[in-house]
């Protein structure tokens, strides 16, 4: 009898494998970091083999590390992060280019020059999203472009497009020889081509873009059997697939309209269940697909996206060297009782929501002699609440509700002094899980409900469990005057790079 689900979680800067059992505990895992390239100002890339091989050794890891067999695996779960694309050769299973990851700002251009006749909300109607550089589909343009001559073989489907789902699903199911190709529906709708109402790739948006509809993958639910493993995994069922926030709203059992989580990462994502039908933002969010399950309607989400969060600490540690871990910030950060005056706007890839500007540039305003680099820890864990602040009244304002708590997951929910400055600004209480990676987990449920690992979403909601709220000390006073800085700050930031300036930054 197969006793764990487990969850493949390929993240923006490392890739895990956990071992999940019926009791939702995590009992093996195993992770492996990969190299993030910066080959230019704005550009960030991936080596998608190298992803591959890390994942092939945590699944060993993993299993070794649990004593496990693959007899004992009921499925595996995937959850990945998003909008990140690469582009591969079918018959060989080379990618003709590095990945593009999320946070890559090259397709400026093509996004200014798309949105020159109808504004950046040109394909909103269709995808819930703006025209933007951390969406996949200027990304699969810009490498059409620059690798001419893949296009005549993209239009024979003989050049493959996926998102990171996408990549490591064809690879597991047996690559060149018996790869199959496909994704689910939360990453299809982060590619700014997928029609959230038909639920297919828009034909409108690929002729305008140029897209060959042949190099897609097949859009599937996020929670059913998609095939089988090969090679030393022959035979578990590949059965669950999420976007990375999807997985975490999904791993923190807001399966009802109006619950909420974040998740602090890398980036900071702020997801709102809205139900059976996709709700329209007017504040600077995006709609998206929050799961399917099986054939059952799909459920829809409001979306912030913060493109840097947990990015800032590793910035801090591994550009400026001022920690020598991540996990030092937070120490560093109570050296001092406030930030000094000092408000760190990390738009290292522009401002995402509300804002959508790209051309944004990270900035430390309201330094004096006074300063130090405990006052820089903690202004720089601040801007991580900041934004998460600004997030959360653009969806209040969507939604036409106030949000009783907010309930939080990732790497950066161990920081107990960022989680009790996010209560002390939003004015909720913040609630943690008792599992706070709730990525993995998320990844892992989808994939045991298609098997019969576990019946049905109430059993899911039995297994969550609640670890330590933070509530709020600040007086309203007190918010507005640290809000009306941060906002003074953001306004520096914005519109910082001209169309000329652009080119070179």
């Amino acid at each position: 009898m197969p006793k764990y689900i487990a969850a493949i979680d390929q993240g923006t800067t490392s890739t895990r494998c956990v071992l999940v059992d019926h009791a939702g505990r995590f009992v093996a895992w195993a992770q492996r970091e990969h190299r993030q390239i910066f080959p230019q100002p704005g550009w960030v890339e991936h080596d998608a083999v190298e992803i591959w091989q890390n994942t092939r050794e945590v699944i060993t890891q993993a299993l070794r590390s649990a004593g496990a067999t693959v007899r004992d695996l009921a499925a595996f779960g995937i959850t990945n992060q998003r909008e990140t694309t690469v582009l591969w050769r079918r018959d060989t299973g080379e990618p003709i280019a590095p990945a593009i990851v999320w946070q890559d700002t090259r397709t400026e251009p093509l996004v200014r020059e798309l949105s020159a006749s109808a504004g950046p909300d040109r394909f909103r109607a269709q995808t819930g999203l703006p025209l933007a550089t951390y969406f996949s589909a200027t990304k699969i343009r810009w490498l059409l472009d620059q690798y001419p001559q893949y296009r005549r073989a993209a239009e024979a489907g003989e050049v493959l497009f996926g998102t990171m789902d996408t990549w490591i699903i064809w690879n597991l199911s047996g690559g060149a020889k018996t790869g199959l190709h496909a994704t689910d529906a939360t990453n299809a709708s982060r590619t700014l081509l997928f029609n959230l109402h038909t639920l297919q790739w828009d034909a409108e948006i690929l002729r305008t873009l140029d897209i060959p509809s042949a190099l897609l993958p097949q859009v599937r639910s996020s929670s059913e059997v998609y095939g089988l493993a090969q090679g030393e995994w022959a035979g578990v069922p590949i059965a669950g697939v999420l976007g990375d926030q999807q997985a975490a709203l999904f791993g923190q059992t807001a399966f009802q309209a109006g619950e909420a989580k974040n998740t602090y990462g890398t980036g900071c994502f702020l997801l709102l269940n809205t139900g059976p039908r996709p709700m329209a933002s007017r504040h600077g969010l995006l709609t998206t697909l929050a799961y399917q399950l099986a054939r059952q309607p799909p459920v829809y989400a409001l979306e912030g996206s913060v493109a840097i969060a947990g990015a800032l600490v590793q910035w801090l540690r591994d550009n400026l060297g001022i920690i020598r871990t991540s996990a030092e910030v937070e120490e560093l950060a109570r050296t001092v009782d406030d930030s000094g005056g000092v408000y760190f706007v990390p738009a290292f890839s522009g401002l995402f929501a509300p804002y959508w500007d790209m051309t944004a540039r990270g900035a430390i305003i309201g330094l004096t002699r006074f300063v130090h680099k405990g006052h820089l820890a903690r202004a720089a864990l601040e801007a991580t609440a900041f934004q998460t602040s600004e997030v959360l009244d653009a969806m209040q304002a969507d939604a036409g509700f106030h949000l009783h708590e907010l309930r939080v997951d990732g790497g950066m929910v161990k920081n107990e002094l960022l989680m009790q400055f996010q209560a002390d600004l939003l004015g909720v209480p913040v609630v943690r899980p008792a599992v706070t990676e709730t990525t993995v987990l998320g990844a892992a449920f989808a994939a045991g409900l298609a098997v019969g690992f576990w019946r049905d979403l109430a059993e899911l909601r039995s297994l969550w469990q609640q670890d330590k709220v933070w509530r709020p000390q600040f007086t309203e006073a007190q918010r507005q005057e640290l809000r009306h800085w941060w906002s003074k700050a953001v306004s520096r930031c914005r519109h910082w790079l001209t169309s000329d300036s652009a080119k070179t930054a």
